[in-house]
């Protein structure tokens, strides 16, 4: 129980994707700005980040590792991230329409989330068994949401704040970005 809070808590905390590893940046610059969308977007990370650390798993270690393909382990992986995200896209599409136009251009970029393709590539590197893997995946997705809705609520409120003219829009949220970036480090070492 101790070894699955320690992968969960450590990718969402230690090596938050978004604030630590600075990974997944376009998605979280663009969608941050509404936190409607960024539960949404959030969402759709968490399963593609689950979904693709279990898949990839099984692919790398039934297929690419047995016939020695393992240097087709980045195009394999992102051919899988790419189909999970058309998939979520599909369902978004018929079931929720609102958030499917929310979301517009940022939905098909989880393909090319650097986030997505980060965790599943240390998945492999740290050679999780599938468990572990699918567990630091499920924190991964979990991190950037924590980041996304983080950030959001302090988008919402840089709104309403008297902000020199020089600073405003994203300026002042990469100055803001930073700064919680610099607080996540302090979690350095926890786990």
């Amino acid at each position: 129980m101790r070894e699955i809070i320690v992968i969960i808590m450590g990718a969402i905390l230690v090596e938050n994707f978004v604030l630590s590893k600075f990974l997944g940046i376009c998605p979280f610059l663009g969608i941050s700005k509404k936190l409607g969308n960024a539960v949404g977007m959030s969402g759709a990370v968490v399963f593609v980040m689950t979904a693709a650390s279990a898949v990839t798993w099984l692919i790398n270690d039934l297929l690419l590792l047995k016939y020695n393909l393992d240097y087709l382990q980045t195009v394999a992986f992102i051919l899988v991230i790419a189909s999970l995200v058309q998939f979520v896209e599909i369902i978004l599409k018929k079931f929720v329409p609102p958030l499917y136009k929310a979301l517009g251009i940022y939905l098909p970029l989880i393909t090319t989330n650097c986030a997505v393709l980060g965790a599943v590539l240390l998945n492999m590197e740290r050679e999780y068994t599938f468990g572990r893997a699918v567990l630091f995946g499920f924190g991964g997705g979990l991190g950037f949401t924590l980041a996304l809705i983080l950030f959001a609520g302090i988008r919402e409120k840089l709104e309403n704040c008297n902000v020199p003219h020089a600073f405003r829009g994203l300026p002042i949220s990469l100055i803001a970005a930073a700064l919680v970036s610099v607080a996540f480090f302090g979690f350095q070492g926890l786990f």
